[in-house]
């Protein structure tokens, strides 16, 4: 997918979870990564963060250190 499109995706997961009091931001979000995005599109964002993560909400930012990582 475009680098675009993945961080508008991320970026409204986290105004989601930004949104919620009792929620941590950066776990709300990786769980939803890890549960709904598939192995690829983990990687693709994970290796953006690498490289800069420009655009990309601090919440999402965040929650890298907690996707599940696929294997390369």
């Amino acid at each position: 997918m475009s680098p675009e499109k993945m961080v508008h995706m991320a970026n409204q997961i986290a105004a989601f979870f930004n949104s919620q009091p009792r929620i941590d931001a950066a776990e709300g979000v990786a769980g939803h990564i890890n549960d709904f995005w598939e192995p690829r599109m983990r990687r693709q964002l994970i290796d953006y963060v690498a490289a800069g993560g420009a655009g990309l909400d601090p919440s999402v930012r965040a929650a890298i250190a907690l996707l599940n990582a696929p294997a390369d």
